[in-house]
């Protein structure tokens, strides 16, 4: 029998504020174990919360940013149950009025562009840690995370693949990202993803047993987990067994999923409005503040890069959208859809749709190829070529993130504007963008002071050929018995004799006329 998997997942965002979402402690990472632990986060008795208006804000700007609806009243709940890094005995979250509910998220698959419907996206305050190494038999806890704030994003389960459900992950903590609310540091704890994986018989409209597989913070193990989780419901289906509803941890070392504990459903937490905390009323003038403080968002500025002007920018959202009519330029750029319109002002560039979708999976690069272009210095594609070329594996050397990178788009740009005005090759230009990554000075110096400047007077290179050519009659004759390999050979040989200074073209111009091809 043929399986078709299915996957939803449970991603929970800690949100960028300096203190927590009821209490004025610090949600700064790495103190001391329970040192950013306040009466409010140990519920001391008498205490009352008061909601972080921080949180709230960057909880509106996720629903922005999705096309979500905010919804204008919305209500806190106690989730109540026991465990030893909860003070309360219960959570405060959000269950039958979220802040945030609906939107979607489009990703890019094999087999073309997909929608991920998000169920909701709700604010709560996180739990403590247990500490589990650090004791012999027994078991420390530390509060410091009690009451982070946090903003769980739950979809809708219309991934089917554990590739989906990577790329997935990786759009939304791109996203977070991109508009501020979260810093996505996985290691931390800061984006942790728990997937819900079901299977059930190819065509069926039935949803399986699903299992939940809960704190999943890298996307290489959630890969792994996902795929595992799929062949052992599998199996067990094939072997005349049942799924049964429960929530399994991921052992990377083992590359298995096991037992943690029963799934709960929603009425064994007792859900019930918190008494302490009134409902969160957001109104229109709050949400329209947010939403003009928003960034272009990625998709919008990938369709930017793709296009070649303001003209091809409305083609290419018209044929992505429903619009289909007359007057589409002042429907699409008038008042109502102020981020389009804003991006209709700024530079399009005519890139491919996998050089824009690279440059926009974080805002960092994003920004930094523009910075490149805004020179006015470079050819666009040039940029993007350098960027995700060279520049890219140094980062990935070094292992450090963009913001790091020791070379700015201003010099880079210097750099790359030396190719176009053929100072220099492209093959130099590797040999002085490594030493401008070591600290050597800027692109003219690096040139200056090792002399790399590119030979381009035509008298010299004619006599460079020349002497090529009379050094190597047998690859000369080789060429002229039909070898096309032969003239390569001719080409690098001058190249060599030039110590790679030559320009590449007028040396294969000038060898094609002494020859006749």
């Amino acid at each position: 029998m043929k399986w078709e998997t299915v996957i939803g997942l449970e991603t929970h965002a800690q949100l960028s504020t300096a203190s927590k979402i009821f209490s004025g402690a610090s949600t700064a990472f790495g103190a001391a174990p329970n040192t950013q632990a306040s009466p409010v986060d140990l519920a001391l008795p008498g205490v009352l919360p008061v909601l972080n208006k921080g949180a709230v804000e960057r909880a509106i700007r996720f629903g922005l940013a999705v096309g979500a609806t905010i919804n204008r009243r919305s209500v806190f709940a106690r989730k109540n149950y026991f465990y030893p890094d909860l003070p309360k005995g219960y959570q405060i979250s959000q269950f039958e009025i979220p802040v945030v509910q609906g939107g979607a998220m489009t990703i890019a698959t094999a087999q073309g562009e997909k929608t991920v419907r998000l169920t909701r996206a709700h604010l709560e305050e996180d739990a403590g840690k247990s500490l589990h190494e650090d004791y012999h038999g027994m078991t420390g806890i530390d509060l410091n995370r009690a009451g982070t704030p946090l903003l769980e994003i739950v979809s809708e389960p219309d991934m089917r693949s554990s590739e989906e459900a990577v790329t997935y992950a990786k759009a939304l903590h791109a996203l977070v990202r991109w508009i501020g609310i979260c810093d996505g540091n996985m290691q931390e704890g800061s984006f942790r993803c728990d997937a819900n994986v079901s299977v059930r018989p190819a065509g069926s409209d039935t949803l399986g047993t699903r299992c939940e597989i809960k704190n999943l913070n890298s996307f290489r193990f959630m890969q792994q987990a996902i795929e595992f989780e799929v062949r052992r419901q599998i199996e067990l289906i094939e072997d005349g067994r049942s799924v049964v509803q429960e929530t399994r941890l991921y052992d990377p070392d083992r590359n298995e999923t096991r037992s943690m504990r029963s799934k709960e459903d929603a009425q064994d937490y007792r859900y019930f409005p918190d008494p302490d905390l009134p409902p969160l009323v957001i109104d229109e003038a709050w949400i329209e503040r947010v939403r003009a403080e928003m960034p272009e968002l990625p998709a919008m500025r990938r369709l930017r890069f793709m296009a070649t002007s303001r003209v091809d920018l409305i083609e290419i959202v018209k044929s992505r959208s429903n619009v289909d009519q007359e007057g589409v330029d002042d429907e699409l750029f008038d008042e109502s859809v102020p981020v389009l319109q804003a991006s209709a002002l700024k530079a399009t560039y005519g890139l491919p749709q996998s050089d824009a979708t690279t440059l926009v999976s974080s805002r960092a690069m994003a920004d930094y190829y523009e910075g490149v272009v805004a020179t006015g210095r470079v050819d666009p594609k040039l940029a993007a070529n350098w960027i995700l070329g060279e520049l890219s594996a140094a980062m990935n050397r070094a292992e450090i993130e963009i913001e790091r990178a020791p070379i700015s788009p201003v010099q880079l740009a210097a750099l790359l504007s030396r190719i176009d005005d053929g100072t220099i090759s492209g093959k130099i230009a590797k040999e002085v963008f490594d030493a401008m990554w070591a600290g050597d000075g800027d692109a003219d110096t690096i040139i200056a002071n090792r002399g790399l400047k590119q030979i381009s007077d035509e008298g010299a290179i004619d006599k460079i050929v020349d002497e090529v050519l009379a050094a190597n009659p047998a690859i000369v004759a080789e060429f002229r018995a039909g070898k096309e390999k032969a003239f390569n050979s001719l080409v690098g040989q001058a190249m060599k004799a030039t110590k790679g200074k030559a320009n590449p073209a007028q040396v294969n111009a000038i060898l094609k006329k002494k020859l006749g091809a």
